[in-house]
């Protein structure tokens, strides 16, 4: 299966879990690819396992949450591509802590990761997109954004922010031709998460050690084994940003395994 032969994809977080789950799918089926991330040894572990494709793909070191970093970005992998057809925005940050004692400095640092960053990256992308073919964005929001998640109050409200953002940018630009979708994982081990609330890519804190975890409803996926590998995302936003997706817009698809009915 050859989707993405003559698509240009960017992918953002491309230097571990989902993110290069997702790069490795989409050089997979034929694309071409930029992946961009902050972590250099990241993107290197990508090029290694990419493997045969590495012909296709290119890598830019790429700070979400800054906008001079995304200008660059963005225009590199437009230059390294020849335009653009797919923007996936992968990239966040996972901090979880009590409410009360969560600073502002870090509430607004996720905010500034995951929903500012994901703004910063759709908005230097669109002109390109506008000049690509079929063109798609993939966002991610997260289960946290409809379901309580405690402890992980700005994470949750900066996907919540996500979700309802690919919804106005879905109508926004529906007549100029780009889709606009979003993720909504749950239940992943990836390169963020190991399933207790632990960012690895940042290493920023897990859960609180008091951590009341009656809190939480449910945790384990009502199908499988367990957690699902990034692999199971990275096959459904590779058909999201398909001619597969040609008639998906404007809403997003719960990737848990069942773990929120």
């Amino acid at each position: 299966m050859n989707r993405y032969e003559g698509r240009r994809a960017l992918v953002t977080g491309g230097g571990s879990g989902i993110g290069q789950a997702t790069v490795l799918r989409m050089l997979a089926e034929g694309g071409r690819v930029v992946a961009a991330d902050v972590s250099a040894a990241g993107l290197a572990d990508t090029v290694a396992k990419a493997g045969d494709a590495a012909d296709r793909l290119t890598t830019v070191e790429v700070n979400i949450g800054d906008e001079a970093s995304v200008r660059a970005g963005v225009a590199a992998a437009v230059e390294a591509l020849g335009g653009l057809d797919v923007l996936v925005n992968a990239a966040g940050i996972l901090r979880s802590s009590h409410t009360a004692e969560t600073t502002l400095e870090q509430f607004q640092q996720v905010i500034q990761v995951n929903l500012v960053g994901t703004f910063l990256m759709i908005r230097e992308a669109i002109p390109a997109l506008l000049e690509g073919t079929d063109a798609a964005v993939v966002n991610f929001s997260s289960t946290s954004a409809m379901f309580a998640h405690p402890y992980m109050a700005a994470y949750a409200a900066s996907k919540g922010g996500v979700q309802s953002m690919t919804h106005a940018l879905a109508a926004e630009y529906a007549k100029q031709g780009i889709r606009f979708t979003a993720v909504q994982p749950g239940s992943i081990s990836s390169g963020m998460t190991d399933g207790s609330g632990q960012s690895k890519q940042s290493q920023g804190p897990g859960l609180p050690e008091d951590a009341d975890m009656s809190l939480f409803m449910k945790l384990a996926p009502a199908i499988g084994q367990g957690f699902a590998g990034p692999e199971s995302v990275a096959g459904v936003v590779a058909m999201l940003a398909s001619a597969d997706g040609a008639f998906i817009t404007g809403t997003e698809v719960r990737i848990d395994g069942g773990t929120h009915f």
